[in-house]
């Protein structure tokens, strides 16, 4: 009997969790129906997908998209069109928002809030705080939640969770797996005397060193170790923590950002403010440890930290400026690029921003290709090679650290269960995300 499908992908080299295959993908009822040949088949609509490939569809699992908070720089409806531009089905948003998510009623808001805004789907992070650490365990069994985050150091808000009891206590309320910004606040803070208005952004890097980040992560691991809880350490930004974490990986998970594996130091001379973030872009050593880290498998997800603000304030004098820097557009490009120069290859990119997720954080329906997930995807042409401008930034903040590089691979299509939200630079239709669903 001949089947009949409401989309085929055709002809591309699809990107499957055994290796690449050229061949077709048929979509039914927004979920994947069939790999194979299907030049035979019945379908309503056909995309040729000859000479691109099609890659499950990518997923950001670190962003902040600033809602509630300042529209000027960030929303949601911005900040997911910008992900799909970029060729990102799903976003996971961080809680360090005004104000900030740690309550059954803002988190209530904030997911009835996408419907009709968000263009890609999104999973919602809760933040701890010292207030609401007994009522923990309940809302990362929230639907739509993706875990919960702690800011061990530099934190926003009331979002500081900095000593031992606090974040034992933290740990023992629930099960599932916490993220972490790992940096020792008492370490920053009796550092931070040191440092005054106007110094060099290169500072930023030297206020927060390797042992303010790898101090935060050894008292971590002790902790879960002590508690049996499982931890995914993000943003991890040098070689000592690298090759710590490859000991505790029964209980602790990797994220690496795109930014330390694209930018070293001399990144603060060319950009000033425009490269300060938190945990800092370092020298070239911890680059190759990253890189080297990706290719062991040490790394689990890759995430953009996507932290905009806006330019006055990161033109204000060092270390008073915005500590933060866009990059949910740009993920995909640079990593499809870092694919062309040799330092990745695509499945593996695949497993970083898509697998890796979806394992992490126990994402349903999506991390694979294949019968039965969602019918996201993110189609690309590897030989496509295009300059990164900051007029082709949906964000309103309007700027990138990336600005005038030139990335050989880019995204031309993003579809989210089986529609086309976005052709050739073109977002097509009505924003149809909704909250993802993660395992209880």
């Amino acid at each position: 009997m001949t089947q009949t499908y409401d989309l085929v992908l055709r002809g591309g080299t699809v990107v499957l969790p055994w290796g690449m295959e050229a061949t077709d993908v048929g979509v039914r009822a927004g979920r994947i129906a069939a790999i194979g040949d299907l030049r035979t088949a019945a379908t309503a609509e056909t995309i040729d997908c000859t000479g691109l490939h099609v890659l499950p569809g990518l997923i950001d699992s670190h962003v902040h998209l600033r809602e509630p908070g300042d529209a000027a720089v960030e929303t949601i409806a911005t900040g997911t069109k910008a992900a799909v531009l970029g060729g990102l089905t799903t976003v996971f948003d961080m809680p360090n928002t005004n104000p900030s998510i740690t309550t059954r009623e803002k988190l209530d808001w904030k997911r009835d809030f996408v419907a009709g805004r968000a263009w890609c789907d999104i999973g919602f992070y809760v933040g701890a705080a010292k207030s609401n650490i007994a009522e923990l365990a309940a809302l990362e069994a929230e639907p739509n939640v993706c875990g919960v985050k702690v800011f061990a150091g530099s934190s926003t808000g009331d979002l500081l969770v900095e000593d031992d009891a606090s974040l034992e206590a933290v740990m023992r309320s629930g099960r599932r797996r916490i993220s972490y910004h790992s940096e020792d606040e008492y370490r920053l803070q009796a550092r931070k005397p040191a440092y005054t208005t106007g110094m060099p952004h290169r500072m930023h890097a030297e206020w927060r060193d390797v042992e303010c980040a790898f101090l935060g992560t050894r008292r971590l691991m002790a902790l879960a170790r002590k508690t049996g809880r499982p931890a995914h350490i993000l943003h991890v930004s040098t070689a000592e923590e690298l090759s710590y974490l490859k000991d505790f990986r029964d209980v602790c998970t990797v994220e690496v950002l795109l930014n330390h594996l694209t930018q070293t130091d001399e990144a603060y001379d060319r950009l000033g403010g425009y490269a300060v973030m938190n945990p800092p872009i370092r020298d070239a050593r911890h680059m190759a440890a990253a890189w080297a880290a990706v290719a062991d498998g040490t790394v689990d997800t890759v995430g953009s930290d996507h932290a905009p603000h806006s330019r006055a304030a990161k033109e204000r004098p060092w270390p008073d400026c915005g500590a933060g820097l866009t990059g949910v557009q740009t993920l995909v490009p640079l990593m499809l690029d870092h694919v062309n120069a040799g330092r990745l290859s695509l499945p593996r990119l695949v497993d970083l921003l898509n697998a890796g997720p979806a394992r992490v954080y126990g994402l349903v329906g999506k991390g694979r290709m294949a019968a039965g997930y969602d019918a996201d995807f993110t189609v690309v042409d590897m030989k496509k090679t295009r300059t990164i401008e900051e007029s082709w930034i949906a964000s309103p903040c309007g700027w990138t650290p990336f600005a005038g590089q030139s990335c050989t691979g880019w995204p031309v299509m993003t579809i989210i269960r089986g529609q086309a939200v976005m052709r050739e630079d073109a977002v097509l239709g009505e924003p149809l995300g909704t909250p993802a669903r993660f395992a209880p």
